[in-house]
C-alpha cells in the first residue's frame, strides 16, 4: 500500500522497479547552492506550504524547489504520509550536514567584524613614484605602527600608469595622476592639488634677480619622462610665449633630477608638494610661465572597496597628504 501512494505521486517510479528512484538520479553538473536554504527549510517544516511561507515564497515555486532537490540529489526526500510530509532516511542523512552548512554560509557571508587594528596582521603593497616615500612615507608608518603594528607596507617602484598589477591584485593602493591608461573600473578619490616649481642650486644664476621667461629658457634643463621622450608641458607652455629651451638631459623620476640640479647648473621642474623633502637644501621658485596643476589621487581596485582594513588604510593615506593646496 505504501508502494503503491508513492508510484501515484511520482509514476515515473513505477517504470524503474526495484525502488532506486533512477527517475531522481540525473544530478545536475553544477548544483544551486542556495537549495541548501530550501533545504534546510523544508526538513524544518515538513510542509511545502510552511516552507514556502517561511522563504516567502509561493507554494508553486516551493513545490518546484523541492522537485529540483529531488533530481539532484536522486531521492524524493519528502513522501506523503497520511496528511503530512514525511522524510525519506536520505533525508534524515543530510539534515544535520545541511543545517550545519547553512549555519556556517550565513556567518561567512555576514557583513565583516568591527575591525580590531590592534590584532590586525596584513601587507599591503603601495605603488607610488619616487617622492611619495620621502615625504609622506614616514608619517604614514608612524601611524600604521601606532594603530595597527602588525601590519607590513611594502613600498613598490610605479614605471608606468597600467591598471594591470591592481587588477591582479599584485598592488593594493596606489597615487599618482589618472591618466587615459588609468583602468575605467579603477576607483579613484583626490588627495591633493600640486603645482609645478622650478628648481636650481644653490648659487644658481637664477638665484639673483627676478627670473623672467626668457631667463627660465636660457639655461640648460632636465626632462622628466618615464617614457624617454625629448619634449614635455614646459616645452609646450614656452612655445606659447615664443621661446623654447635647450634640454641637457632627460631623466625618468623626481629624485634623479633633483640630484643633478643638486650638483650642476641644470634647472629642474618638479611638482612642488610631491617633492618636498626631496627639495630640501635647493632653491625653489615660481615658474614664470603657465603649466597646469595636477591633481594626486589615490587609486585601488573596486573588489578591495568594502574591505575594512583597505578602507582604513586609505583614509590614513588621505590623513597623511591632506593639508593645503600650493595657490
Amino acid at each position: 500500500m505504501a508502494e503503491d501512494a508513492a508510484f501515484a505521486l511520482y509514476p515515473c517510479m513505477k517504470r524503474h522497479i526495484p525502488s532506486t528512484y533512477p527517475c531522481y538520479g540525473h544530478a545536475m553538473s553544477r548544483p544551486d547552492l542556495n537549495l541548501l536554504v530550501t533545504l534546510d527549510v523544508l526538513l524544518a517544516e515538513g510542509s511545502v506550504a510552511k516552507a514556502a511561507r517561511r522563504l516567502k515564497l509561493s507554494p508553486s515555486a516551493m513545490s518546484r524547489a523541492l522537485a529540483r532537490l529531488r533530481e539532484t540529489t536522486g531521492d524524493p526526500l519528502l513522501v506523503r504520509a497520511g496528511r503530512g510530509l514525511v522524510p525519506t532516511p536520505r533525508a534524515v542523512e543530510l539534515g544535520a550536514q545541511v543545517g550545519r552548512l547553512v549555519k556556517e554560509a550565513q556567518a561567512l557571508l555576514r557583513p565583516a567584524e568591527r575591525l580590531e587594528l590592534a590584532r590586525l596582521t596584513r601587507s599591503f603593497a603601495l605603488r607610488n613614484s619616487d617622492g611619495f616615500v620621502e615625504n609622506f612615507g614616514p608619517a604614514l608608518l608612524a601611524r600604521v605602527a601606532e594603530q595597527a603594528p602588525g601590519v607590513q607596507l611594502r613600498f613598490v617602484p610605479k614605471p608606468d600608469k597600467d591598471s594591470g598589477p591592481m587588477r591582479e591584485g599584485a598592488v593594493d593602493l596606489e597615487t599618482g595622476v589618472v591618466g587615459g591608461s588609468t583602468g575605467p573600473e579603477v576607483r579613484t578619490q583626490a588627495l591633493f592639488r600640486d603645482r609645478f616649481v622650478g628648481v636650481v642650486r644653490a648659487g644658481h644664476p637664477l638665484s639673483e634677480g627676478r627670473i623672467t621667461a626668457a631667463r627660465f629658457a636660457a639655461g640648460r634643463h632636465i626632462l622628466i619622462s618615464r617614457r624617454g621622450l625629448d619634449r614635455g608641458p614646459v616645452d609646450d607652455a614656452l612655445e606659447l610665449v615664443g621661446l623654447t629651451r635647450k634640454v641637457a638631459a632627460v631623466v625618468g623620476g623626481f629624485a634623479e633630477a633633483l640630484a643633478l640640479a643638486r650638483g650642476s647648473d641644470l634647472i629642474a621642474t618638479v611638482p612642488e608638494r610631491y617633492t618636498g623633502t626631496l627639495r630640501e637644501g635647493l632653491l625653489t621658485f615660481p615658474l614664470p610661465v603657465k603649466l597646469a596643476a595636477l591633481t594626486i589621487s589615490l587609486l585601488w581596485h573596486p573588489r578591495l572597496d568594502a574591505d575594512p582594513a583597505h578602507r582604513w588604510l586609505r583614509g590614513l593615506v588621505k590623513e597623511v597628504c591632506g593639508g593645503s593646496s600650493p595657490t
